[in-house]
């Protein structure tokens, strides 16, 4: 299970893995924006992410740190969220792990500075999510991603060949790649992407 702390919409993304095969089970937002006190936001994301756990049983929970970009009050208000998400799962006894947005966006794209829109779109392709499916948020697909990247870190399949090639062994999987698109096969989702978007003009 995935998630994308914030205090007005928090993502969460479940996936589960079936004969090593990744397909989304749920994904979605906690949508706080029409609660006023920041203290009662807190206790809803608490019952929700505790909802959602007795809901789907996750074995871990993966959870996007916070950016250090952001100003001090919004680091403030997102180390609150992200404390009472992290509070639930220790609740049920869910472990956890913490992944910066840089390495999750590595972890999908193989690029750091990608966008949340490249992200959404290749986890798409990756789990044949159908386009009806996706929520208008991108923040329950940042927290997909940041259950999926927890996925291929812990996945003995990718840790038991070098990353070069489980990266286009599995893009290959998927028809993500296009012959001589790029030089690493992380580049060379992106390029198939690109070429989709332009042939689709």
């Amino acid at each position: 299970m995935g998630i994308d702390p914030g205090t007005n919409l928090m993502g969460y993304g479940i996936i589960h893995v079936r004969d090593k095969e990744v397909v989304m089970e749920a994904m979605g937002v906690i949508d706080l924006r029409k609660v006023a006190d920041v203290y009662l936001k807190l206790g809803r994301i608490y019952e929700r992410v505790l909802g959602l756990i007795d809901s789907f049983h996750p074995d871990e929970l993966a959870v996007e740190a916070p950016f250090f970009g952001k100003n001090v009050q919004s680091m403030l208000k997102l180390g609150r969220a992200q404390g009472v998400a992290i509070g639930a799962a220790i609740n049920r006894q869910v472990p956890i792990h913490e992944y910066a947005p840089l390495k999750i966006k590595m972890a999908i794209t193989g690029n750091g500075g990608a966008s949340k829109e490249q992200v959404a779109e290749i986890l798409r392709r990756m789990l044949k999510i159908r386009e009806t499916k996706n929520v208008p948020y991108l923040d329950a697909t940042d927290a997909l991603a940041a259950a999926y990247c927890h996925y291929l870190e812990t996945s003995r399949e990718i840790k038991s060949s070098s990353g070069r090639s489980s990266w286009k062994k599995f893009a290959q999987c998927h028809q993500l790649l296009e012959d001589g698109a790029s030089t690493t096969p992380q580049k060379k989702l992106l390029n198939a992407l690109k070429g989709g978007s332009k042939r689709g003009k």
